[in-house]
């Protein structure tokens, strides 16, 4: 007997895990609000200089002030960082004046020019204020609105490393709480900042937090479910983030002030803080962490609420003991980031999905992180770039019980970066080109991540699972941090974020070739299991059994889709 014989003897699948998996899977929602809140917040509103002193207080109109005040670009629009060092009054007759020499479409030489010293005039007609028209991180100050973001995902870095080990070493269920409560705090203040630097400082808390959530979260579900239905859950757990990007856009849509918007989408943690405290926590924890009492435990209680109280009066610390010998004597002392390499086949592992992570969140939000590029209305793509997730990951999920993991996790990371190189040679103009096959780029890179929290959940062991998955995440971070900074070489190289954003899906994609599949195959509950499957020495399913579950798995899917 193995843990999942006594997680089936409570009822694995019964009114417990329902409610357990729908109210661990609501907050993830709002993550994806906390993830992409940068395309809203930080939205950049048609800018150019403030008039002269002499000019704020005459009563020409809006248009008359712009006219002798901004030159034009070669487009015929007004330049955004510079002005004409005086007023250009002979422009309100149509006439030309001195210095014209045909720069631009207005004129003026540079010797003529200026920058904005006394600020810039912002057109709000879609929002009412983002941290950009707050702060005029414009022109010079342009790429303070990349970094905000690579200190927000700076957060999930250090999140992912610190609630990662924490978790191992404290329980998922705590942690959970204090993410949550974390998330709430910051997010409020962040909302109420009165400074860019304050702005940042708490963005990156909420970075923190919301990889406490995500890992924490991930842990509980499928440490309480068996592993028959673990995609069917992994996907349904997906489509929560995929609803919250449409639901991103429905709130942005109505509240169009930043600060008014980001307190909208913390506030909800607080009524997830006091959820939380309901959660069980891990009884394979519990068990491999020596507390079999509570274990035990929180086992009574999933059978109580399962209606199998008998059932669950049955179970003893001694069968849990028995049925967890291996696990349990191989446990000895704490086990650190560091053991992700000691092994072998835990040290391939470890770098592949390394590739697999970082590149995939590197090239998604290098591609969802600028939305204003496609000229297109941002509430309009932000919600065809959240709903082209639907049919992406309802294919990935079905490829993942049918053919496997291993070549779904290639197939998504492939075809996202050939999509992403192809539309560099797309001509610039055609912009509804360039957009749907930018959009068919994101669905193949959200596939890829549905698919590899599943996949690297069940590649780790349990004694090691939330430093793996800490890990892996960081690397995920890391690829997100740095998106932002490569969108800044465009200034210099136009094509180049496209070429390396495309490129990295594809190296992993090969990278992701060496590591096992795990289709049908009981979760690890220690480092030897891992190596064991490496050697190919771990006992296997026998076929008729593991095509029941994978027919079980594709019938699930098609209640799901």
């Amino acid at each position: 007997m193995a843990f999942g014989d006594l997680l089936e003897q409570v009822g694995g699948t019964g009114r417990f895990q329902i409610v357990h998996v729908t109210l661990l899977s609501i907050p993830v929602l709002m993550m994806a609000s906390h993830n992409l809140l940068q395309n809203f917040v930080a939205a950049v509103p048609p800018h150019f200089c403030s008039a002269h002193a002499n000019l704020s207080r005459s009563r020409l109109s809006p248009e008359e002030t712009l006219l002798l005040t901004v030159p034009l670009d070669i487009k015929g629009n007004p330049e955004r960082c510079q002005r004409y060092a005086a007023p250009r009054w002979y422009l309100s007759n149509g006439t030309s004046g001195p210095g014209d020499n045909g720069t631009g479409a207005g004129g003026g030489s540079g010797a003529d020019l200026q920058g904005c010293t006394d600020g810039w005039s912002y057109n709000m007609t879609e929002m009412t204020s983002t941290i950009i028209s707050e702060w005029d991180l414009v022109c010079d100050q342009r790429s303070l609105k990349q970094m905000a973001q690579t200190i927000y995902m700076g957060g999930v870095l250090v999140g992912a490393l610190f609630f990662g080990s924490m978790s191992d070493r404290y329980g998922r269920r705590i942690l959970l709480i204090i993410s949550n409560l974390l998330m709430a705090v910051a997010g409020t203040c962040a909302a109420f900042s009165p400074s860019f630097p304050l702005y940042c400082l708490f963005r990156f808390g909420c970075g923190m937090a919301l990889s406490g959530t995500g890992l924490n979260t991930f842990s509980l579900i499928v440490e309480w479910i068996p592993t028959r239905i673990r995609t069917g859950v992994g996907t349904i757990t997906g489509y929560c983030y995929t609803v919250g990007q449409l639901l991103l856009a429905l709130i942005a849509y109505y509240i169009r002030d930043w600060r008014w918007l980001t307190l909208a989408v913390s506030l909800p943690y607080y009524v997830f803080f006091l959820i939380a405290w309901w959660f069980h926590e891990s009884s394979r924890w519990l068990a491999l962490s020596n507390k079999p009492e509570r274990a035990i435990e929180n086992l009574k209680s999933v059978a109580k609420f399962n209606g199998r109280h008998e059932e669950g009066e049955k179970l003893t610390v001694d069968m849990l003991q028995e049925s967890m010998k291996k696990e349990m004597s191989s446990v000895q002392g704490s086990y650190t980031v560091l053991d992700l390499f000691r092994t072998p086949t835990m040290r391939k592992m470890t770098v592949c999905l390394s590739a697999v992570w970082l590149s995939t969140s590197f090239a998604y939000y290098g591609l969802s992180m600028d939305l204003q590029k496609f000229g297109v209305d941002i509430y309009l793509i932000q919600v065809i770039f959240g709903a082209v997730d639907i049919p992406a990951k309802v294919i990935v999920t079905v490829s993942m019980s049918l053919m496997g993991r291993r070549p779904s996790q290639m197939g998504a990371l492939i075809l996202a970066g050939v999509t992403i190189l192809i539309n560099l040679l797309v001509p610039y103009d055609k912009q509804m080109a360039r957009t749907c096959l930018a959009v068919m780029g994101k669905g193949c890179l959200a596939a890829s991540f549905n698919c590899c929290y599943l996949y690297s959940g069940e590649l780790y062991p349990t004694i090691i699972r939330q430093n793996g998955m800490g890990w892996a995440s960081m690397m995920a971070r890391v690829g997100a941090m740095v998106a932002p900074m490569v969108l800044l070489t465009a200034d210099y190289i136009p094509w180049l974020p496209g070429l390396i954003y495309g490129g990295a899906p594809i190296l992993s994609g090969v990278a992701a070739m060496f590591l096992p599949e795990t289709l049908g195959s009981p979760l690890p509950d220690t480092i030897q299991d891992v190596e064991d499957r490496g050697s190919g020495r771990n006992s296997k399913k026998p076929p008729k059994e593991t095509m029941i579950q994978q027919d079980t798995e594709a019938n699930l899917l098609k209640r799901v889709a």
